[in-house]
């Protein structure tokens, strides 16, 4: 079945405290290499049928009202994901 991705991470001008901990984790683990770590949420929504500009259009909508908080987060990216099937 198809699946539609919808990507959420927090507002860049709001501070990211899981973020935080983790680059000091990094820093502590004597990985240097990043300077800064994000976190955020990633919602995977099966869809049962074809995926048309409606059923797009729907998740759009969800996203932005139901799986984000548009007062700290934003929806960054919508897509479909395409599974390969390994032989």
């Amino acid at each position: 079945m198809p699946t539609i991705v919808v990507d959420v991470m927090p507002k860049a001008e709001l501070l990211d405290p899981q973020g935080k901990a983790v680059t000091g984790a990094l820093s502590r683990l004597g990985v240097e290499d990043f300077s800064a770590v994000r976190m955020g949420k990633r919602f995977e929504l099966t869809v049962d049928g074809e995926i048309t500009d409606d059923v797009l259009a729907t998740a759009r909508r969800i996203a932005d009202e139901i799986l984000s908080n548009s007062v700290i987060e934003d929806v960054v990216e919508i897509s479909v994901l395409e599974k390969t099937v390994v032989e």
